[in-house]
């Protein structure tokens, strides 16, 4: 079974995420099909970056999302757009509502820190 999950990048305790498409008995940073995003929860407010195109070709030949990417994918609406994309609306046009909904999402993001005692 091929599952859409994220893959832990980054230094200790500064944790960022890609979006990869990977065998389910392969480890977490282990082997991977395809590399589809990236997330950055570190950024306020999270940075959140898909390759709809291709994450709506792995789902509709079967790949199932982690909960953790289904729960990113409610937040950038991509589940409802995917919904759409079965229903027979036009790819183009999802591409381009998804680049907007990106771009907001993405609005001058800082680095977080912890508060200093």
């Amino acid at each position: 079974m091929v599952r859409i999950r994220l893959r832990r990048v980054g230094s200790t305790h500064q944790p960022q995420y890609r979006v990869v498409v990977a065998d389910k008995e392969s480890p977490r940073d282990g082997r991977f099909i395809e590399n589809v995003g990236h997330y950055n929860p570190r950024t306020q407010p999270g940075t959140i970056v898909f390759d709809e195109d291709r994450i709506y070709h792995w789902l509709s030949v079967g790949a199932q999302p982690s909960e953790s990417v289904q729960k990113l994918f409610k937040i950038v609406k991509l589940d409802d757009r995917f919904t759409r994309f079965k229903a027979g609306e036009d790819k183009e046009t999802l591409l381009a509502e998804a680049k907007e909904v990106y771009t907001a999402l993405t609005q001058n993001p800082k680095t977080t820190h912890a508060p200093k005692a």
